[in-house]
């Protein structure tokens, strides 16, 4: 690191758990996000403000004008632009020594394994089951930590499946897929604002644990948030033995 970046870091370079060695190793490490909306936003920013050399960020979406009220990495001149593009844009200005690749349309599955398998943790922030089950099998088959997050109306949800441990459930385990295709989206029941802020942060620090291999993570344990309460829930996560995925 040059000193430019010794001072940039200089508040996780103080930390015992970081220090100079583990911010050295956040500058080499590579995180593929899936989604550069709501959850993604607060992802993206953090992991980018923190030092991770490289992030891949996938949204075929453009931003639209409702976005704006909590995908807090785009602004009011970025309607009408892809959004992994805005997001590289905004993150150049947070912190340019971060490589930044984009993948603006949608991936085939085996396009996403080749993304899948160049990461180091990918971190879910899509907004479908259908993604969701592609990467939870994908991360499974590479033995990629797999950092998964919802939220929807005042709810919301985040876990981590960290596939290089055997006893690790995984996304399956937790929603097993019956095929069915009704999904719970914000343009049909509204979102808090702050609520993906809250969750979209705990899985940029979820992220940047696994990454550093420090403390504890959400490796079974579901962490459910009601931002009405302001109550935090654990619930306990273990593997089912009979899983079509990890079973």
């Amino acid at each position: 690191m040059n000193d430019l970046q010794l001072l940039r870091y200089s508040r996780h370079i103080l930390l015992p758990q970081i220090e100079y060695d583990g911010q050295e190793k956040l500058a080499q490490s590579h995180v593929l996000i899936v989604g550069a909306g709501g959850l993604g936003s607060p992802v993206a920013m953090y992991l980018a403000a923190s030092g991770v050399g490289t992030l891949t960020i996938c949204d075929f979406d453009a931003v639209d004008l409702t976005n704006l009220q909590r995908q807090i990495i785009h602004t009011t001149q970025s309607v009408g632009t892809n959004k992994a593009v805005s997001a590289q844009q905004a993150i150049f200005e947070i912190n340019p020594d971060v490589l930044v690749h984009t993948v603006q349309q949608k991936s085939t599955e085996s396009e996403m394994a080749a993304l899948v398998a160049q990461a180091d943790v990918v971190v879910d922030c899509s907004d479908n089951f259908a993604t969701r089950y592609a990467l939870n099998r994908l991360c499974f088959q590479h033995k990629t930590p797999l950092v998964s997050g919802a939220a929807i109306r005042f709810e919301g949800q985040i876990t981590v499946f960290d596939f290089r441990h055997a006893a690790s459930p995984c996304y399956h385990c937790l929603y097993p897929d019956t095929g069915s295709d009704q999904e719970m989206r914000c343009a049909d029941n509204g979102v808090f604002a702050p609520l993906v802020g809250m969750i979209g942060t705990a899985q940029a620090a979820e992220a940047l644990k696994l990454l550093l291999n420090i403390g504890e993570s959400l490796q079974g344990r579901l962490l459910l948030l009601d931002a009405l309460t302001a109550e935090w829930r654990t619930i306990k996560l273990a593997r089912d033995a009979a899983c079509t995925v990890c079973g």
